[in-house]
């Protein structure tokens, strides 16, 4: 238990500090363009064909998280059935071990 305590403090700070380097970055994306908005000239407005087709940024970013969320879920699942695929050799190997030190154990005790 004490290692998923370790682990999970040790995740927990991870993310925090993430998150702060995140806020940081946008913080200072928002600053820059505030900056760039005010002292950009006026450009014409252009008009690209079929650029209504085209997704929006935000429907790329979106788009592309569920696609991830997807991935990270089926190998997920993949391994906790190559787990559960394993389980018996595992299980098996171990006891097999614990049984043959066992007995070792006994015919020392034996002599």
């Amino acid at each position: 238990m004490a290692e998923s305590t370790v682990t999970q403090e040790l995740t927990s700070e991870v993310l925090k500090t993430i998150s702060k380097s995140q806020t940081a970055v946008v913080e200072a994306i928002e600053t820059w363009a505030s900056v760039v908005q005010s002292v950009k000239p006026d450009l014409p407005q252009m008009t690209v064909p079929f650029a209504d087709k085209l997704p929006t940024p935000q429907d790329v970013v979106a788009s592309a998280y569920d696609f991830a969320e997807q991935l990270l879920a089926s190998q997920r699942k993949f391994a906790e059935e190559l787990l559960k695929a394993t389980a018996p050799l595992l299980a098996t190997g171990t006891a097999a071990t614990g049984t043959a030190a066992t007995e070792k154990k006994t015919e020392k005790a034996a002599k």
